[in-house]
Formats: structure tokens, C-alpha cells, sequence
């Protein structure tokens, strides 16, 4: 309604909802559709990675004028992993990054803007761009790497809708390099926008992506070799840097 009319309605309305997988449940379940709803003109999308960022973006998203959607992904919240972790699940293997859903906050919360990226992590060799859990993937990653001398950095965008141009553009124009790791589906969506950026600002660009394949499998082992994992975006990454 905003977009459509040109922002004359305004929309001031925040949708929480679940996102991610990692923890057996299939694709009816474990669906990130951010690059989806992203398309859709006049809504904002965030995506946190930490407990600090999730107040502070949430404070933004109550104070916009505009609708927004606030995706939680289901392995960086308790609430979300107790709610799962019962019946059948107790058994099955959750793929709960080292750190997620712990880390520090602020004594008074701060709003964090829309559209602001934050880099987590600098390196020269290779820019890794995510969001969510993909964030912790990335730094996982990062440290592998440096084992292995390549220096990674990491961005967090924080926001799919608003993205943050600038900040993506700057990290790339330092390392040439852009691997971007996307829990949501390939084709037409997050991961080919953010190459598409880069390009169409005339940086010289080498591209992968990490991405979730079309068939999200039931089996925990079978998921792994699907989803975005540690493993695989340190293969990319070599890859990368034999290009």
C-alpha cells in the first residue's frame, strides 16, 4: 500500500517470523525466503545474527513508517530451539553455531538503522557477505582460511531490504573477491543481486556464491550436504582464490 501509493499511506507494522534450518524438519519447515520477500516494493526485511543487533534493529523496525518483516532464524534464539528440541527431535543433531544465540548487549538499547551493514571481521584476500546464521558460518570460515593463509573478511548485512550498497562496495573494492553465503534458494534471489550490485558499480569482481540447493532433505546428514555449512564456504573460497 505504502509503495503503491507513492508513500502517501503509511504502514507502520512489524511481522516477526520464524526463518532457517539445521535441525531436521525439511523444506516445508526450514524455508528462508528473504530474497522473496525482499521483492516485494515499499517492505523492509531484516535479518539479525546476534542478540545486540536484534534489539537494535527491532527498535528500528518499530519506529519505521513502513511495514517491515523481522526474521528470526530458529538456531539463534532459545525460544525458537526449545519449542523445536521435543517429541521425536530430542534425538536429532541441531547445527546450533559456537556462538548465537549468547553474546554481549548494551546497558541502554540503541536503535540500529535500516539498510546499515557491519563488518565483523577484516581480511584482504576475500570479502564473505551473509546474513543470520550465515554470518557464523562465515566466521567459522574466516578462521579456517587463515590457518591457510587467505584473510577473509566477513559482512554482516543485517538488512536484505534495505541493502547497504556502500558498505558491500567498499569491502569488495578491497579484496576483489565476493562470496556470498545465503541460506535462501539460488536462482533469482539475494546472492545474485549482491554480484549484481558490485558490477554495476564498474568493480573489477571475482564471484561465488553458497547457496541452499532446491530439495531441502528430512535427514539431518543429508541436510548438510544442502544447507550453507563451515565446509562448504571454505571450499568455495579456495576455489575462489585459484580464479
Amino acid at each position: 500500500i505504502e509503495a503503491f501509493s507513492g508513500g502517501k499511506w503509511k504502514v507502520p507494522m512489524v511481522v516477526r517470523a520464524a526463518c532457517g534450518g539445521g535441525y531436521g524438519d525439511a523444506g516445508q519447515h526450514e524455508q528462508s525466503l528473504w530474497g522473496w520477500l525482499a521483492h516485494i516494493p515499499g517492505l523492509s526485511v531484516v535479518v539479525p545474527s546476534n542478540p545486540a543487533d536484534a534489539g537494535g534493529i527491532m527498535l528500528s523496525a518499530i519506529e519505521h513508517e513502513g511495514p517491515v518483516v523481522y526474521l528470526e532464524h530458529k538456531l539463534l534464539a532459545s525460544y525458537w530451539l526449545d519449542s523445536m528440541g521435543v517429541g521425536g527431535r530430542s534425538t536429532v543433531r541441531f547445527d546450533v553455531p559456537s556462538e548465537g544465540m549468547s553474546g554481549p548487549v548494551p546497558d541502554s538499547w540503541t536503535a540500529v538503522p535500516l539498510g546499515k551493514a557491519a563488518t565483523l571481521r577484516e581480511g584482504d584476500d576475500i570479502t564473505m557477505v551473509s546474513v543470520a546464521v550465515g554470518v557464523h558460518r562465515c566466521l567459522e570460515a574466516a578462521a579456517v582460511l587463515e590457518e591457510q593463509g587467505i584473510s577473509a573478511s566477513v559482512l554482516d548485512l543485517r538488512t536484505v531490504s534495505p541493502l547497504d550498497h556502500g558498505a558491500l562496495c567498499d569491502a569488495v573494492s578491497t579484496s576483489g573477491r565476493l562470496l556470498v553465503v545465503d541460506e535462501d534458494y539460488r536462482d533469482f534471489g539475494l546472492s545474485g543481486e549482491l554480484g549484481a550490485i558490485v558490477l554495476e558499480a564498474g568493480i573489477p569482481l571475482k564471484y561465488s556464491r553458497v547457496c541452499t540447493e532446491e530439495t531441502i532433505p528430512y535427514s539431518r546428514e543429508l541436510e548438510d550436504q544442502v544447507l550453507p555449512s563451515t565446509r562448504r564456504i571454505v571450499d568455495a573460497a579456495r576455489k575462489l582464490m585459484e580464479r
